[in-house]
């Protein structure tokens, strides 16, 4: 446990605070040899894709491609604890359900299957058959396929991937909300109308050349710490990186690389951020509009490429030119001369890249946000030349590459001719429920059957309280899984725990141990082979799982499945003959880095419906929160010992909190309005059409952050988040943009 303190943090990101941290997960975990050996062959061309994050390999030969949140996520993976049936015993769901966040991750792997006893209030042992033949009973017994819900963790391989969207669509459902609906579904919808590709265009070849980098809404230091070693090599041969952020995030400003000699002996650090922007939450929209209005007004664009690619320039300029500075700079939280110094570097700038994270994707205009991004970069012709483009820069592994197998709830017409004809069936053709839609579901009694194919979904999820109680209505609740999580706790009428191989894992079927493939942040696509004994004999494969419930469930089936799961290069075969870019699939990913697929604006091809690149307007709302409101505007973030809803430690350590969760971020002016002092304890209230919702017992903490903005962690704030509070066209929960008022609480400890 760590001391309970606030300690404000000098040091740059990285740097031996971070190898300290590494070690530490690895002690902590028992496995500090073992975890050392597998970390050797993490992200690595004969090795294993490190289970955190997406951010590409630099160099699939060298020796250290990992950071201290890779290390958390494999040692966590890795180790030598273990949740056997005798845990269950001593451990009743209720207790369980009592515990915190933290406490459940540390428990260990989850090594048998288990189904809930309800009359002990107990999991108990229960074999693989009888497993996959009480879902397929369950999902015989609804009265439609669109009864059952079948929701996608980003870790899942693409060859599991293709798999269960296959037995999904062969159940006869589409079904299949997945994590991308909850943070970058905007991007996806934004830039598809854009350039014809929901996907970015860069590749880290771009990050070289690229002459300034503008990053929105996105903190590297703890979300994507290998980010970092771009970002500082651009700085170091003076690349120009601007941040819009309302926080101040210390591996924004400061950066000591860990795996640099130089740096560890010397102690020395690099700059990264050369403009640092405090934009308000929810500013990013007006603030962009304002560096495409500083940019006309200049007159420095790039008409050739405007004239001969794109589409809707004059629609563009007339709304940019009509808007005005003086509501461009109340929306966005920055002055005038702020809005034109950043115009000023991109103008200057010959390559720029746009990169954003769901500092920008979560809120109610993050689609308008994110194509007025993309307006600006058609300014200037910042789209398929080198060291330009956009950059959206995705969570977990394998999100993106889930997305390109098919998990999706609104697949196209073409993809479903394609997987039709290869494996002879019809494919259901109406539209699924996304996240959103599919608790909406189960609260109103139209969907019955839950199954999560990885993930923690009652603790990612918004209003966490009627989410709850949606799961808790359904007839079954099954969760594929490596480690116990709250979701286990929050089951249906019958729940299932379903163990599964990690990726460090040796993964051994008939022709021998097998590799998986995932798609980074970028596009390349590359193998992941296991090297460890699996935690327990017990445990199957995510394509095995698949493939062994498609045989229960589906009795007239002409998928050859146990086939098919065999050798994962048939799978590979299957993928190549149904997703366009995969030809050739086994041969390809056999190269040491893999490789990429083909993104068309690379070459200024946009596969839109006027074969071009469109510009979009969109007018700036009046703000939700003016500034005399008694309300505060709340974002929530990561902790830098989290990540997504695995809590590794109490932890913030570039934040300075030591020892806490439930803290809230302030400024000191909002502290001196208010009267109040920091480390006080307040309650926490959203205010919605609906009614309010609260949480308990928060600590308040200076920080530096614009006046009228929070910050505080998920999930613990999820509670705040309505159902009905989601993105314009996006359906992505509002997470960074949350109306509230603070009281002084009535507890009187704090909790961690």
């Amino acid at each position: 446990m760590s001391d309970h303190s606030i300690k404000p943090y000098g040091k740059p990101a990285g740097g031996w605070d971070s190898l300290k941290r590494s070690w530490q997960a690895l002690r902590d975990e028992g496995i500090v040899t073992r975890g050392a050996k597998a970390l050797l062959r993490t992200n690595q061309s004969e090795g294993f894709d490190c289970p955190g994050c997406a951010w590409p390999d630099r160099n699939p030969n060298s020796t250290f491609e990992f950071c201290e949140n890779g290390v958390k996520a494999v040692a966590a993976e890795a180790t030598s604890k273990r949740v056997t049936h005798d845990f269950f015993f001593v451990h009743t769901v209720s207790e369980l359900a009592r515990q915190d966040d933290l406490w459940l991750e540390a428990q260990g792997r989850l090594t048998e299957p288990m189904r809930y006893e309800p009359s002990t209030d107990r999991y108990v042992p229960v074999s693989w058959d009888d497993a996959f033949e009480l879902i397929a009973e369950r999902l015989k017994a609804i009265d439609h396929p669109d009864q059952a819900l079948f929701y996608t963790s980003g870790r899942t391989s693409n060859e599991a991937a293709f798999l269960y969207q296959l037995f999904v669509r062969e159940f006869g459902t589409n079904n299949l909300p997945d994590c991308s609906n909850m943070c970058h579904e905007a991007s996806g919808v934004a830039m598809t109308e854009q350039i014809g590709s929901g996907k970015g265009s860069v590749l880290l070849e771009d990050f070289e050349q690229a002459e300034a980098i503008f990053i929105f809404g996105q903190n590297p230091g703890t979300n994507h710490p290998r980010m970092l070693g771009e970002l500082r090599s651009a700085a170091k041969r003076g690349c120009r990186i601007v941040v819009f952020n309302p926080l101040r995030e210390r591996g924004l400003e400061r950066f000591a690389n860990p795996q640099s000699p130089k740096d560890m002996l010397t102690g020395s650090s690099t700059p990264i951020a050369s403009n640092y922007y405090q934009l308000k939450i929810g500013g990013d929209l007006a603030a962009v509009k304002g560096i495409a209005k500083a940019i006309i007004e200049k007159g420095d664009l790039d008409q050739d490429f405007i004239d001969r690619y794109t589409h809707g320039f004059e629609s563009l300029l007339a709304d940019i030119q009509a808007e005005s500075w003086e509501v461009i700079v109340e929306q966005s939280g920055l002055t005038k001369n702020e809005i034109e110094e950043a115009a000023g570097i991109y103008n200057a700038s010959k390559a720029t890249i746009f990169c954003w994270g769901m500092g920008i994707t979560q809120h109610q205009r993050s689609v308008s946000t994110i194509q007025m991004l993309m307006n600006c970069l058609l300014l200037k012709g910042n789209i398929g030349k080198p060291g330009a483009g956009p950059c959206p820069v995705r969570g977990h592994s394998n999100v993106q590459g889930d997305r390109t197998m098919g998990i999706y709830e609104k697949p196209a017409a073409e993809f479903l001719d394609r997987l039709g004809a290869e494996f002879n069936f019809e494919p259901p053709r109406a539209h699924g429920y996304d996240v959103v839609a599919s608790i909406e579901a189960m609260l109103a009694g139209k969907a019955k059957v839950f199954f999560a194919m990885g993930g923690n979904f009652a603790a990612a999820t918004p209003d966490t309280h009627r989410t709850a109680r949606a799961l808790r209505q359904c007839d079954l609740t099954v969760h594929v899984s490596t480690k116990l999580n709250r979701s286990h706790l929050v089951h249906g009428k019958q729940a299932l725990i379903l163990p599964c191989l990690g990726r460090s894992e040796k993964d051994i079927q008939s022709a021998g141990n097998q590799a998986v493939s995932v798609e980074d942040s970028m596009s390349m696509v590359h193998l992941s082979s296991g090297m460890k004994n699996p935690a327990s004999p017990d445990l199957l494969s995510e394509p095995a799982i698949i493939a062994r419930l498609a045989v229960a469930a589906l009795p007239d089936t002409k998928t050859p499945w146990l086939d098919l799961i065999a050798n994962y290069d048939r799978i590979r075969e299957r993928i190549a003959a149904v997703i366009p870019g995969f030809e050739n699939f086994n041969q390809r990913v056999r190269v040491p880095g893999g490789f990429h697929l083909y993104h068309p604006a690379r070459q200024r091809e946009f596969p839109t419906h006027l074969m071009r690149a469109n510009f979009y307007v969109h007018a700036l709302a009046d703000a939700a929160l003016g500034p005399e409101s008694e309300l505060f505007n709340l974002m929530t973030v990561r902790s830098h010992d989290q990540y997504n809803t695995t809590i590794y430690g109490l932890d913030d350590r570039y934040r300075g909190v030591h020892g806490y969760r439930r803290v809230c971020f302030i400024c000191r002016s909002d502290l001196e309005k208010l009267g109040w002092e920091a480390g006080m304890l307040v309650d926490i209230t959203s205010v919605w059409h609906d009614g309010d919702r609260s949480v308990q017992g928060f600590m308040l903490v200076e920080y530096d952050i614009p006046q009228g903005c929070l910050a505080s962690y998920f999930p613990e704030t999820n509670p705040l988040v309505p159902l009905d509070s989601f993105g314009e066209r996006s359906g992505t929960p509002t997470s960074k943009s949350i109306p509230v008022r603070l009281s002084r609480s009535s507890a009187t400890t704090i909790a961690s």
